[in-house]
């Protein structure tokens, strides 16, 4: 990422204007990428030295911070609505906050507490009754939101870089101002009719300077620099109608190779592109239903898919995709709902949540269970770890039919139901210093845990 990102800004300081010259905000996104220094993705105390999280998952986590009831509020007339349910979370690139879609067209902002590392409380069933603290901010979209991303190189002491982008029904992209939850600027795409079209996915580029948007059998592009109508439109299909069909549900970036972008789609395909040209390089096919999530190893080099009405998540070796490597197995086989999973910061695990209410964790290197715990009381869609800290948040809720007479104590939610909670993990701090050789483990320091870990090398 650091090699690509100082590429990116040899190009952009020769070929775009200031942002004062461009005047909007898309063009100080683009300026800020290509010029400013990137913070480092793990925990930097000194020259040279990094801090990675190896997280213990063979204790259950502790719930640091739990939500519920203000999901039960509707926007239009703040009565109670059992039939809300939340949809997935995601940390911001920096871990200061995270961002909740819920089924009320709401995209909830929580602030993460600056003493949430060295917080000793963990929530009891007395403290489940009330929310720990309540969202920052509330953007609420007119329509059902598909989709939502960070920009890449969020920080939140510079509120410059404070945005994301919502993708919702009958509606253009927008770029969205976390700090003061307004719009920034829009990105339309429009059809041969002439009529906006609905994007169902989107993601930004490793370098925040291109916006991908996912459509029916099309990838439009957009450059963040410049909002409006403008964009670039690749065929997912050609001439003879090869290629990948359907809905582009899913879209992910190579962290480590910054040409390759990976695509699901609702007609049960995964499909490898060129950034620089949309050109279709693999085509993986091995999933039972739509594909709803696709997400890169921390090395970039396996490809991990999973789909709605299908119990596994597949892994693909991208240097040898013929076939699947392995299949990690959830409980996800009967809703259509996406089902999120995500991989630690140490690249080593993947966690995915299931209908049970409980989360998996599988270990990359053998695709083996090593745990689990209960982190809700149905079915748990989300869950995303911090990006430097042994943290992770988690989302539950589905869709409930209550009939309209029904009167009993059933039609109300519990507390552990259509919630979310931010958890901490017990884990060892692994410090690795460059050094002419590389990467090396000086030594480990155990925070959460008693026992010490063993020497390694960090690849």
């Amino acid at each position: 990422v650091t090699l690509q990102h100082e590429m990116a800004s040899d190009d952009d300081e020769q070929q775009h204007p200031t942002a004062a010259d461009l005047g909007n905000v898309g063009a100080q996104m683009m300026v800020m990428a290509s010029q400013a220094e990137p913070d480092p993705p793990i925990n930097r105390h000194e020259d040279d030295t990094y801090y990675w999280p190896v997280l213990n998952f063979h204790t259950p986590p502790q719930r640091l911070y739990h939500f519920s009831h203000q999901f039960r509020q509707s926007h239009e007339d703040s009565r109670p609505s059992s039939n809300n349910f939340l949809k997935g979370v995601k940390w911001s690139p920096d871990g200061s906050c995270f961002l909740i879609n819920s089924e009320d067209n709401n995209l909830r902002l929580f602030d993460l507490p600056s003493d949430a590392a060295d917080c000793s409380s963990d929530v009891d069933a007395l403290a489940l009754s009330r929310d720990s603290f309540t969202s920052a901010i509330t953007v609420y979209e007119g329509e059902s939101i598909y989709d939502y991303c960070w920009y890449p190189y969020m920080l939140s002491s510079d509120p410059a870089t404070c945005v994301f982008a919502t993708t919702t029904r009958d509606h253009p992209v927008h770029l969205w101002d976390a700090v003061t939850g307004q719009i920034r600027c829009s990105y339309r795409a429009y059809d041969a009719m002439d009529e906006i079209a609905t994007a169902y996915s989107v993601a930004f580029n490793l370098s925040g300077t291109k916006l991908f948007c996912g459509y029916n059998k099309t990838l439009r592009v957009f450059d963040t620099s410049r909002p409006g109508r403008e964009f670039k439109q690749h065929s997912t299909v050609n001439s003879t109608k090869e290629g990948q069909t359907g809905i582009i549900s899913c879209l992910a970036f190579n962290p480590c190779n910054s040409g390759l972008i990976a695509a699901g789609s609702f007609n049960h395909s995964t499909a490898l592109y060129s950034e620089e040209n949309a050109e279709l390089l693999y085509l993986l096919h091995g999933q039972e239903g739509g594909v709803t999530q696709v997400l890169f190893s921390k090395d970039g080099n396996y490809l991990y898919s999973g789909a709605r009405k299908d119990p596994y998540i597949l892994c693909w070796d991208l240097r040898y995709p013929s076939g699947v490597i392995y299949k990690l197995q959830r409980l996800t086989a009967k809703t259509n709902q996406r089902i999120a999973f995500d991989i630690e910061p140490y690249g080593r695990h993947l966690a995915s949540g299931g209908q049970d209410g409980g989360v998996r964790v599988f270990d990359l290197q053998t695709g083996e269970w090593v745990g689990s715990f209960q982190a809700a009381k149905d079915t748990v869609n989300g869950i995303c770890y911090h990006p430097s800290l042994p943290l992770a948040v988690s989302s539950s809720g589905h869709r409930r039919f209550d009939m309209p007479d029904e009167e009993s104590e059933d039609a109300f939610l519990s507390s552990e139901e259509n919630c979310a909670s931010v958890w901490r993990f017990s884990c060892t701090w692994v410090r690795a210093i460059h050094s002419s050789d590389g990467w090396e483990e000086a030594n480990a320091t155990n925070i959460f845990e008693t026992t010490s870990s063993e020497d390694k090398i960090v690849g």
